[in-house]
């Protein structure tokens, strides 16, 4: 911390030691990489390092202790088929040991193999009540493991739109962040917001403006592609991050997306009635070796906020910025 010159705060004091034992790995590449690259240890790549690898919260309390009372009751069952089976297998093995000692010493054999006989019935049946139940418990299994599946899915989604949240936002930037920086890749961002949204909502009501959300997410969702993550950040605002793609591309995808949108038309359902046109701006900013989501997604709603005062319906990015900042 000292060569770097990072602060000795409690928050960095955490980063660093969690960086001295290696875990997360991500943790430590994602410094390694900027000691590599020889970029300084901010206030806010500190922060940005503290919020993304150490101060994050995980799953729901509420699920995972539900879980794991469900994950104990399934493995103290397994504990007793085991012990069961020991047991079953011991006593299996005595009589066969005593047949032998019996029919070695003259005994006449045929009652002794008719004990054997009833007692492997017995084992049998034993066995197949133990399989039964076994069986059951994996059911078990299965519907914990759907429930965890669920859970993290309904963590990661926004209700509203379908579209990832900002908690599966920041999960996707941080490794995107770590291959871009490892590969010498581009990873560009786009930050949408629907142009005089609040009319949406103060005329028609906010059933209209949920839905226009919905259809901006619909859109936003098909005009990427597969590898990109498409994601509401907040209110009427969207975003998408695309890996592997400079500002050009990006903008590209930026100005099919408003297009696509300009071109939608609503009505209600009700009354059939024509709602305004809807048009987006779009603000567009490339990642920076070293910088922080944050830092990405400020120059995006910086070149946003141009393309609001440039009239609205534009996509703007951030080599426009000075310009733009000097014509307002």
């Amino acid at each position: 911390m000292a060569e770097q010159r990072v602060p000795p705060t409690p928050n960095n004091f955490h980063v660093w030691f969690k960086y001295s034992l290696g875990t997360p790995p991500e943790l430590r590449r994602a410094i390694d990489i900027l000691i590599g690259n020889k970029l300084k240890f901010n206030v806010a790549v500190n922060q940005d390092l503290f919020e993304t690898y150490v101060g994050s919260k995980g799953a729901d309390d509420a699920v995972a202790h539900d879980v794991s009372q469900q994950l104990h009751s399934v493995m103290t069952s397994a504990k007793q088929f085991l012990t069961t089976a020991i047991a079953d297998n011991r006593t299996q093995m005595a009589a066969i040991s005593d047949v032998t000692a019996q029919t070695e010493a003259g005994v006449d054999p045929k009652p002794l193999v008719e004990s054997l006989m009833n007692e492997l019935a017995k084992a049998a049946t034993r066995a197949t009540k133990l399989e039964a139940s076994f069986a059951e418990k994996s059911r078990e299994l299965d519907t914990i493991r759907d429930s965890l599946n669920k859970s993290e899915e309904r963590a990661r989604t926004d209700t509203l739109t379908g579209l990832p949240n900002r908690r599966a936002l920041d999960e996707f930037f941080r490794q995107a962040q770590i291959a871009a920086m490892e590969q010498g890749d581009p990873l560009s961002a786009l930050l949408i917001d629907i142009d005089h949204f609040k009319r949406f909502n103060d005329e028609y009501g906010h059933g209209v403006g949920d839905h226009v959300l919905r259809l901006m997410a619909k859109v936003l969702r098909e005009g990427v592609r597969e590898i990109d993550l498409p994601a509401r950040y907040g209110g009427e605002e969207l975003i998408a991050v695309l890996p592997g793609a400079d500002l050009a591309t990006c903008a590209t995808v930026a100005e099919r997306i408003r297009r696509l949108i300009s071109e939608c038309h609503l009505s209600r359902r009700s009354t059939g009635e024509a709602l305004p046109g809807i048009t987006v701006s779009i603000g567009v900013g490339q990642f920076q070796l070293g910088e922080s989501m944050a830092d990405l997604i400020d120059r995006c709603d910086r070149a946003l906020y141009v393309a609001k005062r440039g009239g609205r319906n534009r996509v703007v990015t951030e080599n426009e910025l000075d310009l733009g900042l000097r014509a307002g």
